[in-house]
């Protein structure tokens, strides 16, 4: 009788675990940097923190910021070849005209380090600097 009572204590205290599993809130956030550079219109760089669900992607955290940040948006255009691509930020849009562009860097130890992936598939760490440049390039 006994063992049958620790059985069934076991098993109700398991449901209890699983159960807080499944409704806890969600993937932990991590807490990372971003800063938006335009020395193109000689603007003053702007700073954010913002978070980004654990193994989620930069889209994730530029939204979150978008949603608490009132002084910060983005716009985002679909790429068939490319997917996601990062069309304005704080109302300032590339052109292919005036061949500018919003590039997307990783600073690391003082590194700079463009992102080898779009904002829809890159995956942040933990504090990391994630910098929006307004950029130029050079038609070939």
């Amino acid at each position: 009788m006994a063992l049958r009572t620790a059985a069934v204590l076991s098993v109700g205290l398991l449901l209890l675990l699983i159960q807080g599993m499944l409704t806890d809130r969600g993937p932990a956030t991590l807490p990372i940097r971003m800063s938006v550079v335009n020395d193109l219109s000689n603007m003053t760089p702007e700073s954010y923190s913002s978070s980004v669900a654990e193994g989620g992607v930069l889209l994730g955290a530029l939204s979150r910021l978008q949603e608490t940040q009132q002084d910060f948006k983005f716009t985002v255009k679909v790429d068939p070849d490319f997917g996601l691509l990062l069309e304005s930020v704080n109302g300032v849009g590339g052109s292919e005209g005036e061949q500018t562009y919003w590039e997307i860097l990783s600073e690391s130890s003082g590194e700079l380090t463009r992102l080898e992936v779009g904002i829809g598939c890159y995956t942040p760490q933990e504090n990391e600097h994630i910098i929006l440049k307004f950029s130029t390039w050079s038609k070939q």
